[in-house]
């Protein structure tokens, strides 16, 4: 989505199939929707069994991500959204850090977190399409794909232990997205 760096290439020579998007969409989500249905049309049936991942450019993930996703996809999980931790939140003022961290780490059924990242996320090729993908919202559409698939009675997990380090800046390019969060707390 309007890289300006060398990302596309160094995905091509690892073997990736890169689907690049110079236009400028309507909304994030349709970036996303853009690659998850590029990828599903590619695969044919087989997209009802993949495992779609979703992360951002400014994202760090672990070298067990992947892993970690299919572990609760294994156990009926048809969505996972993951939690992240802010790569430098020192950034942030004390008391900004402090009402980001009150706001994302607050517990729901123990071992849970109460928010959703598109930076760690995962779905269920089959649950993706069943639900149209990424709704058509200005911001927010990592939301508005887990309400979706609440709705259709999909069964969505948010654990603790699927993690992925991101970007503590306070400016993006997405507007409602992280980093608007960030400033707006600071």
């Amino acid at each position: 989505d309007r890289c300006t760096d060398a990302t596309a290439v160094r995905a091509r020579a690892a073997g990736a199939d890169v689907v690049l998007v110079n236009h400028l969409p309507r909304h994030v989500g349709d970036v996303r929707n853009i690659g998850f249905r590029h990828l599903c049309g590619r695969l044919g049936a087989v997209a009802e069994r993949t495992w779609l991942l979703s992360t951002d450019a400014d994202t760090l993930v672990p070298p067990t991500w992947v892993l970690d996703h299919l572990r609760y996809a294994a156990t009926g999980a048809d969505a996972v959204a993951g939690a992240v931790d802010l790569d430098d939140p020192h950034e942030l003022p004390p008391d900004a850090l402090a009402r980001y961290t009150a706001l994302v780490t607050r517990r729901v059924a123990g071992r849970t977190h109460g928010h959703a990242y598109a930076a760690n996320l995962g779905v269920r090729g089959s649950a993706f399409q069943h639900v149209g993908g990424f709704p058509p919202v200005a911001y927010g559409e990592e939301h508005a794909l887990l309400i979706r698939l609440r709705r259709a009675g999909l069964h969505v997990v948010s654990p603790t232990d699927v993690r992925a380090r991101t970007s503590a800046r306070r400016v993006g390019r997405a507007d409602g997205g992280l980093a608007d969060l960030l400033g707006s707390l600071a």
